[in-house]
C-alpha cells in the first residue's frame, strides 16, 4: 500500500471511508493490526523520543489525525487524501460492528467516563458486544488486564491512554492476543460519553476543529504551542529540498 512520509512517520494513504473498510476487513480475517492516529504533535514529539519511533516502526498502519499533518505532506511534495480521525474511524467501526456483529474491549480515560461510554455504545450499537473494559488508572507493572482481555477474543481493542501511553501498551501487549485490531483513540471516549463536545460540523469542515477545542479547553494552549513549530520545520524542509518529488 502507498505511503507519504512526513519526518520519517509513513502515513498510510488512504481516505477515511477506506480506512474503516481496511480495518473491518482486517478484524474479519482475524489478521493482528496495530493502528496509530497521528497528528503534528505526535509527528514532531517522534522526532525527539526514541521509544515513540519505535512504537511508530511497529504500527501497521499510520493515519493522518490532523489537517497539519496533511498540509505537511502537500507542502513537502506529495499528497494525502485528507484527516482520518481516530474518532470518526472507531465510529464507523462502531456502525459496521451493527451489522457483524463485533467484540470489542475498551481501556482507559475516568471510571465515570468509560462507563458513560459503555452505556451510550450499548444504547446505539446493540449489536456490538463489548466484551470487557477497563478505566485508566491502573499500576501499570502489577494487573491482568491485557490477559483478561485476550481470554475474551474481541474483534477491536480500543485504547484511550493519551499519547503515548496508549501505544506504550498496545507495543507491550498485543502478542498475548491471538487476533485483534489494536487502535489508540485519544479522547474519543470522552466524546461518546458526552463529556466532551466535538467541534461543530462546519468547523470540522474548515480544518479548524482545533481551535475550537482550544477556546472549550484554554489549558490546551502549551500543546497548541507544537502546531507552529511543526510547520517552521515543514517549511524549513521544503526549503532544503528535503521534501518527497511529485
Amino acid at each position: 500500500m502507498k505511503h507519504v512520509n512526513v519526518m520519517d512517520v509513513p502515513f498510510l494513504h488512504i481516505d477515511q471511508q477506506h480506512f474503516i473498510e481496511l480495518l473491518t476487513t482486517r478484524a474479519e480475517q482475524k489478521e493482528k493490526t496495530f493502528v496509530i492516529t497521528a497528528n503534528p504533535e505526535i509527528v514532531m514529539r517522534s522526532t525527539e523520543d526514541a521509544t515513540l519511533k519505535q512504537y511508530i516502526k511497529e504500527a501497521t498502519y499510520i493515519c493522518a489525525d490532523g489537517i497539519g499533518v496533511v498540509k505537511a505532506a502537500s507542502i513537502l511534495g506529495e499528497d494525502l487524501p485528507g484527516r482520518v480521525t481516530g474518532y470518526d474511524t472507531m465510529i464507523g467501526l462502531l456502525e459496521n460492528g451493527q451489522q457483524k456483529r463485533f467484540k470489542i474491549y475498551l481501556l482507559g480515560a475516568a471510571k465515570e467516563t468509560i462507563e458513560k461510554t459503555v452505556a451510550n455504545i450499548h444504547r446505539d450499537y446493540p449489536n456490538v458486544e463489548i466484551v470487557g473494559y477497563h478505566d485508566g488508572f491502573f499500576d501499570w507493572n502489577n494487573n491482568t488486564i491485557a490477559e483478561e482481555a485476550a481470554a475474551l477474543e474481541p474483534d477491536f481493542i480500543f485504547v484511550a491512554l493519551g499519547v503515548p501511553r496508549q501505544e506504550k501498551w498496545i507495543f507491550e501487549n498485543k502478542d498475548k492476543f491471538s487476533h485483534g485490531v489494536f487502535m489508540g483513540i485519544g479522547g474519543s471516549f470522552d466524546v461518546i460519553a458526552g463529556t466532551v463536545q466535538r467541534a461543530p460540523e462546519i468547523w470540522q469542515k474548515l480544518n479548524v476543529e482545533w481551535l475550537y477545542r482550544l477556546a472549550k479547553q484554554p489549558s490546551r494552549w502549551k500543546r497548541m504551542l507544537v502546531l507552529p513549530q511543526f510547520a517552521l520545520k515543514v517549511f524549513g524542509m521544503k526549503l532544503k529540498g528535503q521534501g518527497n518529488k511529485k
